[in-house]
């Protein structure tokens, strides 16, 4: 039975305007590791790839070329085996004789997949890439398509490429993990009809990543499936950690320290302060680490309102990495009911209602539209006023400055029931909207608006000061980019 394709609706549609415009296309797809890479070109072009190979981990070039002449003879004649090409332009000069017979009225694709695992150090793939490019595909009816799960390197050597390939690609994709409401809509078609409350508690533990939900089965509850996939012997999640960095960067230990600092720091940290916390060497190579981890989607930098660029903040936005490093790491026990026990702990308390809050994060359009604002011009910032000795500080977990001279200011509390507003945290909230306003002073009106699981009951303290409050159902809207 045929797996029902869920979400990517703009990055189906960049694969089929490739397929139907009257050039040859070059086609970057970019995405980390168990994303769905792989899945959706496949799924995209079914039987129009005519020709694809996938890199293999840790392998030499002698290696990748046995891999290359293995996958051409499975395609031309299974009986006759090619001998292993010398180099990769000898490699790209079989494939065009190859290919060449093959082309007609319907567009072909050739696949290319694990790209970083293909281009061995000093092999020359990408120049034997750029030949197969220049000499022949650009006037072939083709799509070529490359795709990698090390996005920085994707992005330095290929998107960026200063010789053959320089501009040469001609689309890009960069994979995201599943929303909100692409996580619902994948575990129904599973036959996985879990409510919202214990899907956000499922993404908040492993976040949108379709490998990892594939694992997750109907005939357990969230904590049995949480138990079984983290905390067992057979769990996928039990030491995916150890294997993802070091599959997606060259010299992985400094990005490890880099996450390991920001999972200490869940509020974020600027770069100084991160390399204090991770003790690693101050230079270029922190720069190139930091951008390494964001383009992979593992971290997120956020300007704090009214600062300056060098005091941008870093956090730790991968949901799985937070889970590992809080709760699987260092664990003493394993087995059944582990989760149970430890859901009841005062670290799942302060781990819950951060990832709730990164969550949130995560899904701004969400949030914008249930405020009535989607189509304002808004920036988000984070807010953080260091106290003195004569006055307490703030923070305020996002803040959107709004071309329509309005400011949300918006809180996020995950609670098991419907939250109501205590006279104390009232006071906090109007502290925290002096100080924001006479410390940025700013001339726009501000407005609070919370998120919470359940909703907000109104009372005396609110009256007056909540403005706008949303649930979590709010997140699970499915919206999608379409350009």
């Amino acid at each position: 039975m045929a797996v029902e394709f869920i979400g990517r609706k703009l990055e189906k549609k960049i694969l089929k305007e490739a397929i139907d415009s009257s050039e040859a296309e070059m086609v970057a797809v970019i995405g980390r590791r168990r994303i769905g890479k792989t899945f959706l070109i496949t799924s995209a072009y079914e039987k129009k790839i005519v020709f694809e190979i996938s890199g293999l981990q840790s392998v030499s070039l002698n290696g990748q070329l046995k891999n290359f002449a293995a996958q051409l003879t499975k395609v031309i004649n299974p009986d006759f085996p090619i001998r292993t090409p010398s180099d990769w332009f000898e490699a790209f000069q079989l494939l065009i004789n190859y290919l060449s017979p093959l082309m007609g009225k319907n567009k072909k694709v050739v696949f290319f997949d694990e790209l970083p695992w293909l281009a061995t150090a000093k092999s020359d793939f990408l120049s034997g890439l750029a030949y197969f490019w220049n000499s022949w595909a650009v006037r072939e009816n083709v799509v070529v398509v490359i795709c990698g799960s090390a996005a920085s390197w994707m992005i330095q050597k290929v998107v960026h490429h200063k010789g053959g390939l320089h501009n040469r690609i001609t689309k890009r994709i960069y994979l995201q993990p599943f929303t909100l409401a692409e996580t619902e809509k994948y575990l129904k078609s599973r036959h996985i009809n879990f409510d919202r409350y214990q899907i956000l508690h499922l993404y908040m533990a492993m976040g949108g990543i379709p490998h990892y939900l594939k694992e997750v089965r109907a005939s357990r509850s969230i904590v049995q499936n949480i138990d079984y996939l983290c905390f067992s012997n057979g769990g996928i999640l039990t030491d995916e950690f150890s294997k993802l960095y070091p599959s997606l960067f060259e010299k992985a230990d400094n990005h490890i320290a880099v996450v390991k600092a920001l999972a200490q720091k869940r509020k974020g940290l600027i770069r100084k302060d991160i390399i204090d916390v991770a003790k690693i060497t101050n230079g270029g190579g922190t720069t190139r680490v930091l951008e390494e981890l964001e383009q992979s989607g593992f971290i997120t930098s956020y300007h704090p309102f009214g600062k300056k660029k060098k005091e941008k903040l870093y956090r730790l936005t991968d949901e799985y990495s937070l889970f590992y490093l809080q709760f699987i790491e260092n664990k003493v026990s394993a087995g059944p009911g582990t989760w149970q026990h430890l859901s009841q702990s005062a670290s799942y308390k302060s781990w819950s209602g951060y990832t709730f809050e990164s969550i949130c994060l995560k899904h701004l359009l969400q949030i914008k539209k249930a405020l009535g604002i989607a189509n304002v011009y808004t920036i988000p910032y984070s807010y953080t006023k260091k106290g003195t000795a004569t006055e307490k500080g703030a923070q305020i977990d996002l803040v959107l400055d709004r071309a329509d001279s309005v400011i949300n200011l918006i809180e996020m509390k995950f609670h098991n029931e419907v939250y109501s507003l205590s006279k104390s945290y009232a006071e906090q909230l109007n502290h925290k909207k002096s100080i924001f306003k006479k410390s940025t002073k700013t001339k726009k009106h501000l407005s609070w608006a919370m998120i919470t699981a359940f909703g907000f009951k109104p009372n005396q303290h609110s009256l007056g000061l909540i403005d706008n409050h949303l649930t979590m159902d709010v997140l699970f809207e499915d919206i999608a980019l379409d350009y």
